[in-house]
C-alpha cells in the first residue's frame, strides 16, 4: 500500500483511525499498517493494541512528564466547550478554504501536537478531507479520538520521527505547538504547505503579571522562519480580539497548556481571586503559511 493509496478494509466495524491508516507506517520498520479488529500490524508481524478509546499508541514508552495530563485535557476542554478559542478555529479554517478552495481542497491533513483535537475537528466539517492526529499525551489522545468521524488519533512523539510515510499529507497544522521541519518537509507532498497559529506578544497580556504566566517573548514571529527553515512563506494573517473571562474560565486557561507546570496552584487561587471578574482578556495570534521546499 503506498501512501496516499486508501486503507485496506479493517476486519471489524468501522472506526475513525480506518480512514488514516494509508497515512501510517510502522513506527519500527517503516512497513505499512492494517488493522485486524483491536490490533494494527505490518507484514513483518510488529504489532500494536488499538486502545478500547479508539486511539493508537505508537510511541512505544510512556508519555513523557511534560505531555498534557488528563487534568489538563479536561480544563482544555471545559474552555474550548465556552468557544473562548472558536475565532481562532474559523481563522484557520478561513485561510485552509482560501489556499485549498473546493473541489481542490487538501484531502489529508496531519495535526503535529494536536491536543484534544479541537482545530483539526473543525477544518473537517464540511468537507471530504480525513485528519490524523498526533500527539505524545494519551490523555488527549483519547478524547481526540471522540473529536471526529474522519479523524484517527495517534499516540506519538511529534519531536522525533513521525510514524508517517513520505510525501503522505497535504497540510500540516501546527496550532500553539513545537515544529519539526526537517519531519514535516519529509511527510508533506511536493507543494504541501505547513499552517501555523502562534502567539504574539500581546496574548494573553492582561493575565501574564498577575498569575506570573509564561512570557512570550518580542520578535517571536521572527524567529518564525527560523524555526521552518526551508520552507519558503505564502502568507499570514493575524487574529486579535478580547474575551470575557470569569474567574472560572481564568482558571481553566492556566490549566490547560504549560503554565500548568509552572505555577503553584495555592498561589494560583489566590492570583485569580484578586482579578476583576470578569476580566477582559486579549487574544492575539499570527497565522502563517509555509511551502515546503523543494526537493
Amino acid at each position: 500500500m503506498t501512501a496516499g493509496s486508501g486503507p485496506v478494509p479493517p476486519a471489524g466495524p468501522p472506526l475513525p483511525l480506518d480512514h488514516v491508516l494509508g497515512l501510517l507506517r510502522c513506527p519500527r520498520c517503516a512497513g505499512d499498517l492494517v488493522r485486524q479488529e483491536q490490533t494494527v500490524s505490518c507484514d513483518r508481524g510488529h504489532a500494536f493494541d488499538l486502545a478500547r478509546q479508539g486511539y493508537l499508541n505508537l510511541l512505544g514508552r510512556s508519555s513523557p512528564r511534560n505531555a498534557d495530563t488528563a487534568a489538563m485535557v479536561a480544563a482544555r476542554e471545559r474552555f474550548l466547550r465556552c468557544g473562548h478559542y472558536s475565532p481562532l478555529a474559523d481563522r484557520l479554517r478561513d485561510t485552509v478554504e482560501d489556499a485549498y478552495p473546493a473541489p481542490d481542497g487538501p484531502a489529508r491533513i496531519l495535526e503535529a501536537g494536536a491536543g484534544t483535537g479541537y482545530y483539526l475537528s473543525r477544518l473537517l466539517d464540511d468537507s471530504d478531507r480525513v485528519g490524523l492526529a498526533l500527539d505524545v499525551s494519551t490523555a488527549a489522545s483519547q478524547r481526540a479520538a471522540r473529536a471526529h468521524a474522519r479523524m484517527g488519533a495517534v499516540v506519538a512523539d511529534v519531536w522525533g520521527v513521525l510514524p508517517v510515510p513520505d510525501g503522505a499529507v497535504d497540510l500540516v497544522l501546527s496550532v500553539f505547538a513545537p515544529r519539526h521541519p526537517v519531519e514535516f518537509a519529509r511527510v508533506l507532498r511536493p507543494a504541501g504547505q505547513v499552517l501555523v497559529l502562534a502567539p504574539t506578544s500581546e496574548h494573553l497580556m492582561e493575565l501574564r503579571d498577575p498569575l506570573g504566566l509564561l512570557d512570550v517573548a518580542e520578535g517571536k514571529q521572527d524567529r518564525l522562519a527560523g524555526s521552518l527553515e526551508g520552507f519558503a512563506p505564502v502568507g499570514g494573517s493575524g487574529c486579535r480580539y478580547r474575551v470575557s473571562l470569569d474567574h472560572d474560565a481564568v482558571a481553566d486557561l492556566v490549566a490547560m497548556g504549560p503554565n500548568a507546570f509552572h505555577t503553584d496552584p495555592v498561589r494560583l487561587r489566590e492570583r485569580i481571586a484578586a482579578l476583576s471578574d470578569p476580566v477582559s482578556v486579549t487574544v492575539s495570534v499570527q497565522v502563517s503559511a509555509w511551502r515546503r521546499p523543494p526537493g
